[in-house]
């Protein structure tokens, strides 16, 4: 194990959020730490969308170029194919200029040990997939999560969505915006009432209640989904809802608040209810998840905790 580090600011995650966050911190002269493990949850999506001047651009390529782009500053490093192991705080006693976090940096064991003022979390979330054979090999070339992303280029084609949550009515009406043929599939499970089914039906948008035997299709272009009474429905492509929960594991001894859907809970500007620790992107923003959303999120941040760590007091 090497000797400690002392960084400004730790920034863990390297997706937008991140890779935003070290960037505008890096230009105001704060020593950045980046932390990346290199494995994010949009590396089965081939092109990205919504990124002003980037529209369609591969997602590794947005990270490729933005990890680039942080070359040029010599306060700023970056850690890929690694990850923190361990986040630990002090007992608060430090004053305001002293190290507040202590970071185990390394792959399946401590290979660095770095200190920080701040942290900011941009470690997006981990996405369960619903159970259905064989999606894996559509997702993310023929079915998305995110209407906002992928959508348009599906617009009036015959769509589908899987899922088992709560919230698959509402976005079936979200859907139903880009196509007048959209079949709901709830595997089974009872989370479309009867009343719900009923005012999607009225919208055109119908309800299978059956269990996937099968996802139809060639090399990740879906054609067809069949269902466990025999039935077979034509798609075109479509969406899931996975089910999200934000990776806070390597946190010891304290934790930040998480909203009901696991969300990391802020105010306004990105600040936790732990102090010297933001969070930005996907892990602390419901809605949608697109990546100038959580880019501009950790430019946001950024400011923020420049602004915090000289006390200046903002109406961010």
């Amino acid at each position: 194990m090497t000797d400690t580090d002392a960084y400004d600011a730790l920034v863990i995650g390297g997706g937008p959020a991140g890779l935003s966050a070290a960037l505008n911190l890096g230009r105001s002269l704060m020593r950045v730490l980046l932390v990346d493990a290199d494995r994010p949850r949009n590396a089965a999506t081939l092109n990205s969308h919504g990124f002003l001047t980037r529209d369609g651009v591969p997602p590794h390529e947005l990270r490729r170029i933005a990890r680039e782009e942080l070359t040029a500053y010599p306060n700023i490093e970056v850690r890929t194919r690694v990850r923190v192991l361990s986040l630990e705080r002090s007992d608060g006693t430090a004053d305001a200029g002293a190290a507040r976090f202590t970071a185990s940096v390394g792959r399946t064991q401590p290979a660095q040990v770095v200190t920080a003022r701040s942290v900011v979390l941009a470690t997006g979330l981990r996405e369960t997939l619903p159970e259905a054979p064989n999606l894996r090999g559509f997702y993310g070339i023929s079915l998305f999560s995110c209407a906002a992303c992928d959508a348009w280029e599906m617009r009036g084609r015959r769509l589908a969505l899987i899922g088992t949550t709560d919230d698959l009515t509402d976005r079936a009406r979200l859907i139903s915006r880009w196509t007048d043929h959209l079949t709901v599939f709830t595997l089974g499970a009872d989370t479309v009432t009867v009343a719900q089914e009923a005012e999607l039906a009225a919208a055109g948008v119908a309800v299978a209640r059956h269990p996937i035997t099968e996802l139809v299709g060639d090399r990740g272009r879906i054609e067809a989904i069949r269902l466990e009474d025999g039935s077979e429905v034509a798609i075109d492509g479509g969406f899931v809802r996975p089910q999200w929960e934000t990776d806070l594991s390597f946190l010891r001894g304290f934790a930040p608040s998480v909203d009901h859907d696991g969300h990391l809970v802020t105010d306004r500007s990105g600040r936790t209810d732990i102090p010297g620790l933001y969070a930005a992107g996907d892990a602390a923003i419901p809605g949608p998840q697109q990546l100038i959303v959580a880019a501009g999120a950790g430019a946001r941040v950024a400011s923020v905790l420049v602004q915090d760590a000289v006390g200046i007091t903002t109406a961010h």
